[in-house]
């Protein structure tokens, strides 16, 4: 391993080039920076190394004094339209490795480090095992890790998770053609490590490939939450995802979330109110449907989300939250895209007025291509929200400071992830 290694690295240095034979031998090839990335991750798999990771920051500034540069909106899972509305730093860096033990075995650990506006921690730390002689397809891991299924991209929400929490898991049990992935977890967590509060704990089942039609998948998930809550009570949750590829039209992926939840259970199978040191606050019973739409037409990309949540707290009033919009791109040169978002939110309380927030954003986004998806992506944009009284009563300790009902933001951002 160490001779290929070297020989690797001997192959990609770029100094290396520059060196020819003053004789007969031939000039040595140039390769392009395509050629050259590809040699590099070739070399960094064969020894087993993983880099991954995500960044956003930028330049942010609001139209008014001491008013927020970002996260407008009413606070639910389907209510963060991102673009031009986050005005914050975050970086996150995965670093892994892999050993190859012999007769198929192999194990690695992995940890990911993040920055959150200046405050450090680490979202994933665990170690796994795979290719064991009585299950050689499976992989067996523990403890600190994303367990994630498909978010709305979006809103910035991961509608289908259950990691972030110390757990053991095993992953790829064949159901036929689908997967089967079972796990455990306690309340404890990397930034909180106080793992016996309320004593909670979490059994969670992810199946997905389950083939239903010409380019649909079904995907199924639940969770089983237990503890000796002060408040509130335990919990499950189910989940159902259908992905539907080439919907209605060639390059249109649709997916319907359908899912449910009680006490201590998340709609996304994780724990539910459990404040940072582990303490409970009340549980509800909550439900949500949410329609996706992606696209990738020629230059015109996009995502599109309608959304109905549902939330029934154990100890205050029940809330309706509801979401409508999108983000559009379209390339209109080498390099260059513009891009547009619209939200229309709403939160109806018994016994309380309506609040509604909306939002608009405009940009120009620099980006290696056009596509929807390609990163890294530079944008300068400006954004409008508007909200009306009953928002602007329910949030005056925060972006409607003095009872003001709109903003404006404008800023300059990178997000990139690799």
């Amino acid at each position: 391993m160490r001779t290929k290694t070297i020989n690797w690295l001997w192959i990609l240095l770029p100094l290396a080039w520059h060196i020819q034979a003053r004789a007969d031998a031939a000039p040595a090839p140039q390769l392009s920076a395509e050629q050259l990335s590809g040699a590099v991750k070739q070399a960094l798999d064969e020894m087993g190394f993983q880099f991954d990771g995500y960044l956003r920051s930028g330049f942010y500034a609001s139209a008014g004094d001491n008013l927020p540069k970002g996260q407008y909106q009413l606070g639910g899972d389907l209510q963060h339209y991102r673009l031009g509305n986050e005005g914050d730093t975050y970086i996150e860096f995965g670093v892994g490795k892999k050993w190859t033990l012999g007769n198929g075995v192999s194990w690695g650990a992995y940890v990911m480090p993040t920055l959150y506006n200046g405050k450090t921690s680490a979202s994933q730390v665990y170690g796994y095992i795979s290719g064991l002689a009585f299950a050689p397809n499976l992989t067996l891991w523990a403890g600190q890790r994303y367990h994630r299924i498909q978010d709305i991209h979006i809103l910035d929400n991961w509608l289908m998770q259950d990691g972030d929490n110390y757990g053991a898991g095993v992953d790829g049990i064949a159901v036929g053609q689908a997967r089967l992935n079972l796990s455990v977890s306690s309340s404890g967590s990397y930034a909180n490590d106080n793992a016996s509060l309320n004593n909670a704990r979490r059994a969670n089942f992810q199946l997905t490939g389950i083939a239903t039609n010409p380019g649909g998948k079904l995907t199924l998930t639940g969770a089983a939450i237990g503890g000796d809550f002060a408040i509130g009570k335990p919990g499950a949750a189910l989940g159902l995802l259908h992905n539907q590829k080439d919907f209605l039209a060639a390059g249109l992926n649709n997916s319907l979330f359908l899912q449910t939840s009680t006490g201590h259970a998340s709609l996304s199978g994780q724990f539910y109110n459990l404040d940072n040191n582990g303490a409970a606050q009340g549980g509800a019973r909550q439900n949500r449907i949410a329609d996706v739409l992606d696209w990738q037409r020629g230059r015109f990309g996009g995502q599109a989300v309608l959304g109905w949540q549902t939330v029934a707290p154990d100890n205050a009033a029940k809330y309706r939250d509801a979401t409508l919009g999108g983000r559009l791109s379209y390339g209109v040169a080498a390099n260059v895209k513009l891009l547009t978002e619209i939200g229309l939110t709403s939160r109806d309380t018994d016994n309380q007025p309506l609040q509604r927030l909306n939002k608009a954003t405009l940009a120009v986004a620099f980006s290696p291509n056009t596509d929807f998806w390609t990163r890294p992506e530079l944008r300068v944009y400006a954004s409008h929200f508007t909200w009306n009284d009953a928002a602007a009563q329910a949030n005056l300790s925060g972006f409607a400071v003095g009872g003001r009902t709109h903003a404006a933001t404008v800023g300059v951002q990178i997000e990139a992830w690799w």
